[in-house]
């Protein structure tokens, strides 16, 4: 009998952060990723990188989604990804998505953000993304 060792849910962690109070594209991409068989832990509005950052951890996750409309992103974003590089959780893979600017989706992937998700993004394409490019099996 060949046994295949079996693949644990992706587990992502959909923020807001900042001040932003915007939440339905965060909420829809949640809803989609745990269509998707992902287990989605949404934190709500109006949290700080290190909230976001607690709850990874705390929550054993392997991606952190960001929404932001806010403008911040050039701020939140690092700062997320400082967190994550303190704490020795680099792994944790950040994406985003919200209204940011092509120059600045460019800049902060090259800060280790993995993915931004500009305005026109599909949940399937975000969720696709997803499982190609996060997550982790449970190797026997």
């Amino acid at each position: 009998m060949n046994e295949e060792s079996p693949q644990t849910p992706i587990r992502v962690v959909v923020a807001k952060v900042g001040l932003d109070g915007h939440d339905r594209g965060a909420k829809v991409v949640a809803r989609a990723l745990r269509d998707a068989g992902m287990e989605v832990i949404y934190t709500g509005l109006h949290n700080s990188p290190e909230q976001v950052v607690a709850t990874a951890l705390s929550e054993d996750a392997d991606a952190i989604g960001l929404s932001i409309l806010s403008g911040a992103h050039m701020t939140l974003f690092p700062r997320v990804i400082s967190l994550l590089q303190e704490q020795n959780a680099a792994d944790i893979t950040v994406f985003g998505g919200g209204i940011i600017p092509e120059q600045d989706a460019d800049a902060l992937e090259a800060d280790g953000v993995a993915k931004i998700f500009g305005p026109g993004a599909t949940t399937t394409e975000i969720g696709s993304w997803v499982r190609d490019n996060v997550g982790k099996s449970t190797v026997a």
